[in-house]
């Protein structure tokens, strides 16, 4: 007789090992410790990206996050002031005014770039003659860096030999040099900027419209539903994903925007990178609050980042609705 325990009645030795444990012992082969073989792979491949990613990103943070607590003089750690930097940041006049002009820019430009760039997304991906080299052809203007094209069209809004600046005034709207006027410069740069991205809108919408399929159209039209219902029914739902990606790039984008302020306005528009750039200058003596600055342009990044993720339905594919 055996017992409970799958050990002869005399105690002498176990039996045979029962088909679940056998079948349990085949599943986990190698299995030592609280790890097994193939977990202690995957940690010995994970372990170098996470050091890299901690010394690269994270210990920068932190060490940024700590800065902005202290009284900071030539780059070299002082005395611990708390949130005195912020406070200073807080009531210096320089940041209201590089804070309205990035979100005028950033709200004016990503708006603009969407409309126009999904308006090019949808009459390039018909079927026409030479689609490919309009395809091309439309990138051009992305693929100009961005220092590059803030001279080229700071040139064409020179007053007196810009070709910009002769035609706007032929019509009669603006009788003094664009670059010298705040609001005028801020328009126009707002201008270059849709000049310049709207095909990386374009390119990201047309990728979300290629991977609907045709036959869904098909269907509607045999239904009976027109350009219109066919657009808000299919084409706008699905493509809702690609919406957010490149709203999400492009907003993120503007944000930090700083060649187009610095080069175009030659410095007379500041934004939040220009501001936190001249003031982490060495020769301005105001690098903690560049720094203070520099940390709040971060989280601020983030938060924006976290509002796309939660509110417009970005979020990886089989996740929690």
């Amino acid at each position: 007789m055996t017992d409970t325990h799958g050990t002869t009645s005399g105690g002498d030795r176990p039996l045979a090992a029962t088909p679940q444990v056998a079948v349990d012992a085949i599943r986990t082969p190698g299995r030592v410790g609280l790890l097994g073989t193939e977990e202690r792979l995957a940690v010995a491949l994970v372990l170098p990206v996470v050091i890299v990613i901690l010394a690269v990103a994270i210990y920068p943070l932190v060490y940024a996050v700590s800065l902005s607590f202290r009284q900071v003089r030539f780059g070299v750690p002082g005395d611990w002031v708390g949130l005195e930097n912020y406070r200073r940041l807080v009531d210096d006049p320089r940041l209201f005014e590089a804070f309205r002009n990035t979100v005028v820019f950033t709200l004016s430009t990503v708006s603009l770039e969407f409309v126009l760039g999904l308006a090019i997304a949808l009459l390039i991906n018909r079927a026409f003659v030479g689609r490919a080299l309009v395809r091309a052809a439309i990138l051009i203007p992305w693929a100009f860096p961005a220092v590059v094209s803030a001279i080229m069209w700071r040139l064409m809004f020179q007053d007196q030999i810009g070709i910009m600046d002769y035609l706007i005034r032929q019509t009669g709207l603006v009788h003094r040099p664009i670059l010298t006027d705040e609001t005028l410069t801020m328009i126009a740069a707002i201008f270059v900027s849709v000049w310049k991205t709207t095909p990386f809108m374009a390119l990201l919408l047309l990728a979300g419209l290629q991977t609907i399929p045709g036959e869904l159209y098909e269907s509607a039209r045999v239904d009976g539903a027109g350009a219109w219902e066919r657009f808000r029914s299919i084409t706008l739902p699905l493509l809702r994903p690609a919406i957010v990606v490149a709203v999400l790039f492009r907003t993120l984008d503007a944000w930090r925007v700083y060649e187009l302020f610095a080069v175009f306005s030659d410095n007379r528009l500041e934004s939040f990178a220009t501001y936190i750039y001249e003031a982490v200058r060495v020769s301005e003596l105001r690098f903690a609050l560049g720094n203070a600055a520099a940390v709040v342009m971060f989280f601020s990044s983030m938060l924006i980042a976290l509002v796309f993720v939660r509110f417009f339905g970005l979020r990886p594919a089989g996740g929690d609705r």
